[in-house]
């Protein structure tokens, strides 16, 4: 496998039909870091976080209209009329739905024309760890704008800055219910207990900061730490959404709400955090973002992403080291990356997911743009629908989970397909050699050759297994 083929596939998106190969792999990379668009037009085209909390919360009332409505006997009314009653907000909802599939497109149709493949990738691979899935219905409209608000602009800053950027984002605070967690004694807590209801606190969000975005699983803390960090994120909430002045705030924006706040001091992994009100949950973030662990769990991530379901030991170390050094610098962690010799193995050990395979092969097949609906479906039938993990640790990263002979059936039918739309194919034997550098095998080469038509070359290319590896 040449290096070009290494850096195009493993480290980009897959080569485009038009792009020649890299002379220099690695200064191509590289200087992808200075070049990168944090919001190209499709992006900077969409509504922006405030506009959709505004309907969200909009859909909150009108849902609790409907409740109030149908606690309520109605008087007598014809069937159009009660149809229109009974279903308040049905055209807010549809207006989130409306606002996913916008950014489902504007994310597929940034990563089929980019000229900075490794930093969307990045990118994508941020957005992974910090996963949401919208198969919650408060992160529907809002996964993409965690992807474009919070991780975009700070992909290539320090881990620390991503790090606060997405737990602060209104996306991430609804989504791990970090917005309604209340401590017991703070001033709504102890109002609420004195009226009889049950208000408390939600561990979800510190949970899975310590589990999935710093420590990792299983390494330094315990459950006490976890408790201990839950009662130091009260307050964190999102403006807009409450009905008490105080949680009106910004609209649509993070929020410290100083009632909802636990009191008091807190010990964290044998560290103590003064009464500090909103900054004593950053002053946790900061230290666990620089925390060994960490560094050792983001290192992991990445060999594996980048390398092998496996990944040798000496890249993940060399990747530690990077992150301990420069004090959790991404550019410096990157650039070790690139410059790791484990990186550029030869054999394409790393199966492609299926959002990996889906614009690899669009990109080889010149298609430049897709309609919203059109790519939030592509997605869905290779069965990884954008931003719908299904649970906070995101999508696996390893080929098990995506291998199937269904899975590999579903490939197949959509690179029929994209070949099947592309109007003026280019020729598939020149296209392979240009996909693929030094590196195509004399089987894929003869399949192409023997096609009986050009789109038949270009779905057989797309379908074999140069392009279902990296």
């Amino acid at each position: 496998m040449s290096a070009a083929r290494i850096a195009l596939n493993r480290f980009g998106l897959g080569a485009r039909d038009d792009e020649a190969p890299p002379s220099d792999p690695h200064r191509w990379l590289t200087d992808q870091l200075a070049r990168f668009a944090i919001r190209p037009a499709p992006i900077a085209a969409l509504p922006g976080t405030p506009a959709l909390v505004a309907l969200l919360a909009d859909l909150r009332e009108a849902r609790q209209e409907r409740r109030a409505a149908t606690a309520t006997p109605e008087p007598a009314m014809n069937g159009e009329l009660r149809t229109a009653t009974a279903m308040p907000g049905a055209g807010l909802g549809r207006g989130l739905r409306q606002a996913y599939l916008a950014a489902v497109g504007a994310r597929t149709n940034v990563a089929l024309v980019s000229e900075t493949p490794f930093v969307e990738r990045l990118v994508h691979f941020w957005a992974n760890h910090f996963a949401v899935s919208v198969d919650k219905q408060v992160s529907i409209g809002l996964a993409g704008a965690l992807e474009f608000e919070a991780i975009r602009p700070h992909v290539l800053g320090s881990f620390a800055d991503l790090l606060g950027a997405v737990e602060r984002h209104p996306a991430m605070l609804l989504y791990l219910d970090q917005a309604q967690s209340i401590g017991p004694d703070s001033p709504l807590g102890q109002r609420a207990a004195r009226n009889g209801r049950q208000r408390g606190l939600n561990e979800n969000l510190a949970r899975e900061i310590m589990e999935l975005h710093t420590l990792g699983v299983r390494t330094v803390y315990t459950q006490a730490d976890v408790t201990e960090f839950a009662r130091a994120l009260t307050g964190w909430t999102v403006g807009g959404l409450g009905r008490l002045p105080f949680l009106r705030g910004t609209q649509g924006g993070f929020l410290y709400a100083p009632p909802l706040h636990e009191p008091g001091a807190r010990a964290i992994m044998g560290k103590r955090y003064g009464e500090d009100g909103e900054e004593q949950a950053q002053a946790v973030l900061a230290d666990l973002a620089a925390h060994p662990a960490t560094a050792r769990h983001i290192a992991t991530k990445l060999a594996r992403h980048f390398s092998a379901d496996d990944p040798p030991p000496t890249l993940v170390a060399r990747l530690e080291q990077a992150f301990l050094t420069s004090r959790g610098d991404l550019p410096t962690v990157y650039r070790a990356l690139v410059a790791a010799p484990e990186g550029w193995d030869e054999t394409a050990a790393k199966f492609r997911t299926p959002w990996d395979w889906g614009i690899a092969a669009m990109r080889a097949a010149g298609v430049r743009h897709l309609e919203d609906r059109a790519a939030a479906g592509a997605f869905v039938q290779l069965g990884q629908a954008v931003w719908k993990p299904g649970s906070p640790a995101g999508w696996d990263d390893i080929a098990a989970s995506w291998a199937g002979p269904d899975a590999l059936v579903r490939r197949v039918e959509l690179a029929d397909r994209i070949a099947g739309r592309v109007t003026t194919p280019a020729d598939p034997r020149a296209l392979a050699e240009k996909l693929f550098p030094g590196a195509l095998a004399e089987t894929t080469r003869t399949a192409i050759q023997r096609a009986e038509s050009p789109a038949q070359g270009l779905a057989l290319l797309l379908a074999s297994p140069e392009m279902m590896r990296r």
